[in-house]
């Protein structure tokens, strides 16, 4: 190969490596990474209808505490 097909080929692919590394900080400095719960719900809720019984539970839990009202458990 040519010298200049090299150059070509080391150019774009540390351009795109820093499109990549650009879209990676940025992700983490937007909070796409911070699911901490996810581990927690995987381990408390083996069930599908138990994962949503607590979703439910949940978003009633948040519509209740912008309405100032108290649902008991």
């Amino acid at each position: 190969m040519d010298s200049w097909v090299i150059g070509m080929m080391m150019s774009v692919s540390i351009f795109l490596g820093s499109i990549a590394l650009v879209a990676l900080l940025w992700a983490i400095k937007k909070g796409q990474f911070d699911d901490e719960e996810k581990f927690l719900n995987a381990a408390l809720y083996d069930d599908e209808n138990e994962l949503n019984d607590a979703a439910k539970k949940e978003k009633k839990r948040k519509d209740a505490s912008k309405k100032k009202e108290y649902i008991p458990e």
